[in-house]
């Protein structure tokens, strides 16, 4: 599956931002908003909720389009491909916003916040053997935004500038391993919209992220472009506990997403978030 453009879909690796647990639990798209439904179906799949009637969904807001606020609900591709897990269960969903680590690193799970982690998660070996992943959903990569007419062309053309990466991402890692050949200056940024708006405001000569999250602030800042994509090969995956329910979790949610992606639902949700159908 592709995105826009050379959009060949992103990833979204580890954004940890600076909330020491953003206890905001606000509700998403799903099954009704009030009392939640049965766990009945979720039991019999040996799913154990940290909260009845309820899918509990972890994720570091906000990442335009996966999953942003829109007024009181949380919205976005992540978001709808999780509901329809919750549809599939009889649940309602709520959506709870922490610090991106305690996701990838299973903390949360670990601590019952949550029952399942979105974010546009790229999947890693080292996230693999802390958290149950799903299949990928999106393929990723990272790209670079720059303002208009501002000469550069790719990271060589960054030598004695300051290039904007958002921590504990694929983003940063990649920005840090060519710093030294290219002669540039990595800052981190604990947010993707503080590390845009840096770039827009002249801070940064460049931002590196998820090829989805930049084109999609390029669409609505015509200032802005990309110039440069770097085939990174990432995919997304969803997050659950290592052990115990969250393999049970996962396999229910990759059965599902097999489902849609047969049916055509997939495609349709796709299309809802990206303007196009994902390519074959």
């Amino acid at each position: 599956m592709n995105i826009v453009r050379t959009l060949r879909t992103h990833r979204r690796t580890t954004a940890a931002v600076a909330a020491a647990a953003l206890a905001l639990s606000l509700a998403a798209c799903g099954n009704g908003s009030g009392s939640g439904g049965s766990d009945d179906k979720a039991k019999a799949a040996g799913i154990e909720l940290v909260k009845s009637g309820t899918l509990t969904i972890c994720t570091h807001l906000s990442y335009k389009p996966f999953e942003f606020k829109d007024g009181t609900k949380v919205v976005g591709f992540d978001v709808d491909l999780l509901t329809l897990l919750a549809d599939d269960l009889g649940l309602k969903v709520d959506v709870l916003s922490i610090e991106w680590a305690q996701i990838t690193s299973g903390a949360a799970f670990q601590a019952k916040k949550c029952d399942i982690g979105m974010g546009a998660m790229t999947i890693t070996p080292e996230r693999q053997a802390a958290i149950s992943i799903s299949d990928p959903y999106m393929d990723a990569t990272q790209v670079l935004m720059v303002k208009k007419d501002s000469g550069i062309k790719g990271l060589a053309d960054l030598r004695g500038k300051v290039l904007g990466a958002q921590s504990d991402t694929t983003g940063k890692t990649y920005a840090d391993k060519y710093k030294d050949a290219n002669g540039y200056k990595v800052i981190p940024f604990n947010d993707i919209s503080l590390q845009e708006n840096n770039v827009k405001s002249g801070r940064v000569a460049a931002a590196i992220n998820d090829n989805g999250a930049l084109y999609n602030f390029v669409k609505d800042n015509p200032d802005m472009e990309i110039v440069a994509e770097f085939d990174t090969k990432e995919q997304y995956g969803f997050a659950a506990l290592k052990d115990g329910t969250g393999p049970k979790i996962i396999a229910k949610y990759n059965e599902l997403l097999a489902k849609a992606k047969t049916d055509g639902k997939y495609n349709e949700i796709y299309k809802t978030w990206f303007g196009v159908e994902p390519k074959k």
